[in-house]
């Protein structure tokens, strides 16, 4: 078998991690849920045997089990504080986004992970979908010249019956808003693919539709990077009567690129002055569309993981890049509350600096 793998919340996304930990021959031995029928319902849907191991407690699990790799997938607000228990015990992490709420807690994690030399890796699977592969390859080759901006849009809905499906969702403490939790993922990419390094951000939010949560149900941002680029970008739950899209454009000096879709799964726009390949042909091999807005990035970016602890090497996607993230959202909900320009680097902020934002 492969290496030992637990899984702590086994909520909406654990069957993505399920399904990726068996397709790249993880041991599973053991699963982590506050509710037991929730654990239950992932053992039936995946068959998996009756030896694993079921806790409660996620400290129990550190006691009685030797892992190898642990993935996070709580509420939001918890990610942090048992990352950093599996790190003191010695285990490589996967960590659902966003890795932590607050950047103090994140660089944390970054330090302690380094101190007891383990792996940790901020999920952010979209990376991996081959869409974005291509449209990376394109960018470290240079073919879009210099680049002049990108945008990430996120059209999605929510409503009463998600919020209320889990108690913590859109709270300041142990989630943030749309930008947080939805936009993450598109918000990464563009802060990846524009330059990870940025000078300031100007952001407006506010929650137009949802009374009954605490934070943002609409965001938007403009970003500039050090590089002379800038970023867009436009995020909500609002839009009726179900998602509409999330894309991601990148505009340069001699390219345009359109990703599109529910998570970014296709190319809708390939324009490059070289001409060295057929546009609509990569339109073509680049429309997969996944059943959801989870997308098929889960099992290469598990691959990934694991080939990084096997080799002792880096994961491509690092606990840095989880916090850059962070750092970007908490940029735009520092700016929007204080109507100002916000310069980076960020050192200190959390979601919870903005309880009350939104109270009438």
């Amino acid at each position: 078998m492969g290496l030992k793998y637990a899984l702590i919340g086994c909520g909406k996304i654990s069957a993505n991690h399920i399904a990726a930990a068996r397709a790249n021959d993880l041991d599973i031995v053991a699963l982590c849920d506050v509710y037991p029928d929730s654990m239950n319902t992932l053992i039936s849907k995946f068959e998996l045997p009756e030896t694993i191991h079921q806790y409660t407690d996620h400290q129990a699990l550190i006691q009685n089990e030797k892992l190898d790799l642990v993935a996070i997938c709580t509420e939001n607000g918890k990610h942090g504080s048992i990352a950093l228990d599996f790190i003191e015990a010695g285990c490589n992490l996967i960590i659902e986004k966003p890795i932590a709420l607050s950047l103090e807690e994140a660089d944390e994690i970054i330090k302690r992970s380094k101190e007891k030399n383990v792996k940790v890796s901020a999920c952010h699977q979209n990376r991996f979908n081959q869409s974005v592969i291509e449209i990376r390859k394109a960018l470290d080759q240079k073919r879009f010249g210099k680049l002049f901006y990108g945008t990430a849009h996120i059209r999605w809905n929510r409503g009463r019956e998600y919020y209320a499906g889990s108690k913590w969702r859109g709270t300041w403490e142990h989630d943030g808003g749309a930008l947080m939790n939805q936009c993450i993922h598109n918000i990464d990419l563009l802060r990846w693919m524009m330059g990870d390094d940025i000078i300031e951000v100007v952001g407006m939010t506010d929650n137009l539709n949802h009374p009954y949560i605490e934070a943002e149900d609409f965001g938007i941002a403009l970003i500039r990077f050090a590089n002379g680029s800038y970023g867009i970008v436009e995020g909500t739950t609002t839009i009726y009567p179900k998602n509409l899209e999330e894309t991601l454009y990148l505009f340069g000096e001699k390219g345009t690129v359109k990703a599109a879709g529910q998570s970014v799964n296709i190319i809708e726009e390939w324009q490059f002055s070289d001409a060295r390949d057929d546009s609509e042909e990569i339109k073509e091999r680049f429309s997969m569309n996944p059943p959801n807005v989870y997308g098929y990035g889960h099992t290469p970016y598990y691959a990934d993981v694991i080939d990084a602890i096997k080799n002792d090497r880096e994961p491509s996607i690092t606990a840095e890049d989880g916090r850059r993230a962070v750092e970007l959202i908490l940029a735009i909900y520092k700016s929007a509350a204080e109507g100002q320009r916000i310069r980076l680097p960020l050192e200190k902020c959390s979601t919870t600096d903005f309880k009350g934002r939104f109270e009438k």
